[in-house]
């Protein structure tokens, strides 16, 4: 579904990607690890295009994702940001409904009421929520409400960045276990940016460790722990020896 190959990026004399590669089978979970500025956010930004890249190419479902319109190709994605990253001015309902209220993808205000209420209660959330601003839910209850806004769409491919970053060890547990659930029931694409181990364990089908630019292991997550590769085995022991410079 997602294939980048040899994508390269650089902000002035910050070289960030020196030739990413990296292939998502279609209806699979990509889980993307490495230590913070590696490049794992820019990686996505160029898949959606926010970002363009210096050289390199990125296929979405077989087609370059540099070409055709625009819209329709954001319309297959849904995306669950690090801060939440809900209009603290609107309602929780409106808040999951955005896309479906405005652009392509808009449908009857009622209609696109109720299908927020559903994907709340696809997140345990109750209906009663619906009509709260964001600043009275808990972060817990702020991530479960991105969750919602991010499948509203029913989109083919999902982006995670960060889940669990701000969130307790249950609810993140409990944030893990809906993403995986979702992910499968829906048969979408998922692409998970983490640091969060934890995550990786309960999401990933497959992990790339991306260090300095390029991706310095990627396999199933079944091959993780046994996997020889230096990089990958510091970042899951959190040992500050080893190809890895700690910053100190």
């Amino acid at each position: 579904m997602i294939l980048m190959e040899n994508v390269q990026k650089s902000f002035g004399d910050n070289h960030v990607l020196r030739g990413m590669n990296l292939e998502i089978p279609k209806g699979t979970s990509m889980v993307i690890i490495g230590g913070s500025g590696t490049g794992k956010s820019v990686g996505l930004k160029c898949i959606l295009g926010l970002i363009k890249p210096d050289a390199g190419r990125i296929m979405v479902d077989g087609k370059d994702a540099s070409t055709g319109d625009r819209d329709a190709f954001l319309a297959r994605f849904g995306m669950l940001f690090q801060g939440g990253a809900l209009f603290d001015s609107l309602p929780v309902w409106q808040n999951v409904a955005f896309r479906l209220l405005r652009g392509s993808l808009k449908r009857p205000v009622e209609e696109a009421r109720e299908i927020a209420i559903e994907k709340l209660r696809r997140v345990g959330l109750k209906s009663d929520v619906a009509d709260r601003l964001p600043a009275e839910l808990s972060g817990g209850m702020q991530k479960r409400v991105g969750l919602a806004r991010a499948i509203a769409a029913e989109p083919e491919i999902i982006f995670f960045d960060e889940p669990t970053t701000g969130l307790d060890p249950i609810m993140s547990g409990v944030i893990n276990d809906l993403i995986r659930e979702i992910v499968v029931e829906m048969g979408a694409t998922a692409m998970t940016i983490t640091h969060d181990m934890s995550s990786v364990r309960a999401i990933a089908d497959n992990v790339a460790m991306l260090h300095d630019g390029v991706i310095q292991w990627t396999g199933p997550v079944s091959q993780m722990d046994t996997s020889g590769d230096p990089y990958l085995e510091q970042f899951i022991t959190g040992s500050a020896e080893g190809p890895i410079e700690a910053v100190r």
